[in-house]
């Protein structure tokens, strides 16, 4: 009779691979600290010199579609049909109106709200019913909290979309590459006559200007843009962690609270982890809720308590007159 515990082989082989892991995940948790930091100077940016959100956005995209075409070379290889090509045409559109509502989530909202609120694609179900609660009040109640939190909370619908969409059109690794220059190509031409736009109307009301900052441009093209591809690629690819994964949070978490404390901000350490625990569980139950078909079954009390404790993120202080 075969004994049901397991063999010192196989425990053996599980080490092992759990060891060769390893440097995958530092460069995981490198690659997303990188890319936070990036979020933290592109906040400092926006913030201290009230430059465009669009122009930024514009002027990040296009040095970052140019290197990826010049890394990727989509002309090159095999011919991409147009039922590839026209979907990354799509996506592209798609990831501009994703940078537009980020960005000025990030700018109104914060670097700890605009993050977790990228991770609330994963929990669509949620959010519809915060968006389109049963009980009318709940807008009533909610609406000043709400209303900073649509911007973000919209970029990470968008988000969740877009990785989507770019996972439907090719499963192997080397043509989801390719088909990713060609959807940051796309956003950069979308972005190109709103940016115009943006200098033309602004410059009209208001001095439109975007002052140079070596850091803030540079960490966002190599870092917020273009490491985190291929570091989100490795991750999926090689540790099997999506976006939109409790385990992805808990990386970003940590560098979060990495850079509050760095930057000093006015951080709420427990308010934070609240959030984040209770953002972690929602996405463990949507993804599992929605293998079964019932996503839309969530109970809207622990949806008001996450938006609630979104806010209790910073702890502001008001002075009196």
């Amino acid at each position: 009779m075969m004994s049901p515990n397991p063999s010192s082989d196989d425990r053996g082989s599980s080490n092992a691979a759990n060891f060769r892991h390893t440097p995958l995940q530092i460069i995981h948790f490198i690659g997303n600290f990188l890319r936070i930091w990036s979020v933290y100077s592109m906040y400092s940016y926006l913030s201290q010199t009230g430059a465009s959100v669009v122009l930024f956005i514009f002027s990040c995209l296009v040095p970052s579609s140019i290197l990826f075409l010049i890394l990727q070379k989509p002309w090159k290889g095999r011919p991409l049909s147009n039922t590839q090509v026209v979907p990354s045409l799509i996506n592209g559109v798609i990831t501009a109106l994703y940078y537009i509502l980020w960005g000025i989530g990030l700018k109104s909202c914060g670097p700890v709200r605009a993050i977790l609120a990228e991770y609330s694609g994963a929990v669509l179900g949620v959010l519809s019913a915060v968006l389109y609660g049963r009980k009318g009040h709940i807008w009533k109640k909610e609406i000043l909290n709400m209303k900073s939190m649509i911007a973000p909370i919209s970029a990470g619908v968008l988000s969740a979309l877009r990785r989507v969409i770019t996972r439907r059109i090719s499963l192997k690794n080397q043509l989801k590459r390719r088909l990713h220059a060609i959807t940051i190509a796309s956003a950069t031409c979308f972005l190109f006559p709103v940016a115009m736009w943006d200098m033309i109307v602004g410059s009209s009301s208001t001095n439109v200007e975007l002052p140079f900052s070596v850091w803030a441009f540079s960490s966002t093209i190599l870092f917020g843009v273009i490491l985190i591809f291929y570091v989100d690629s490795i991750a999926e690819e090689r540790l099997h962690m999506v976006f939109s994964s409790p385990r992805h949070l808990m990386v970003a978490g940590g560098c979060l609270i990495l850079m509050e404390i760095f930057y000093k901000m006015d951080f709420s350490l427990p308010g934070f982890l609240i959030c984040c625990i209770l953002l972690g569980f929602g996405i463990y139950e949507a993804t599992s809720l929605e293998l079964k078909g019932l996503l839309f079954q969530l109970d809207i009390f622990e949806t008001r308590i996450f938006v609630n404790c979104m806010d209790y993120v910073y702890v502001h202080h008001e002075r009196e007159d």
